[in-house]
């Protein structure tokens, strides 16, 4: 599985790197798992912050890249998980965040782990 951390995204000011950044090191490492045999599961990055900005823009483009990108053996959605429907930007439901807009708290780390559908872990 992979899940990209969001602090990637939003702690590199000196640094900044692009979604098309991590996209590509995402390829990259799915062609190494490939030739090894191993599936690659891609993870949705969480909600950030406000859901706003330069941010919130490469976080839903690394997004729509594993969501439908084709590359991944398998995709699990953990935004989904945890997005509050009622929120216009994507945030955290409350219920799953830890008040910092950031991480998710026990209930949201559950929320996540119940989005795997653990058939994908079997042999075929």
């Amino acid at each position: 599985m992979i899940l990209e951390g969001i602090n990637d995204i939003n702690g590199r000011a000196q640094n900044p790197i692009t979604a098309d950044d991590l996209i590509v090191a995402m390829k990259q490492m799915i062609e190494r798992a490939h030739t090894h045999g191993i599936k690659v599961i891609g993870c949705t990055l969480t909600p950030a912050g406000t859901g706003t900005g330069p941010g919130e823009d490469m976080r839903a483009a690394v997004n729509t890249f594993i969501r439908t990108g084709g590359v991944f053996d398998a995709v699990v959605d953990f935004e989904a998980a945890v997005l509050d429907p009622a929120s216009p930007a994507p945030q955290f439901k409350p219920a799953f965040n830890n008040g910092d807009r950031l991480h998710p708290n026990d209930a949201g780390y559950k929320a996540m782990a119940d989005a795997i559908d653990v058939t994908l872990f079997t042999k075929k």
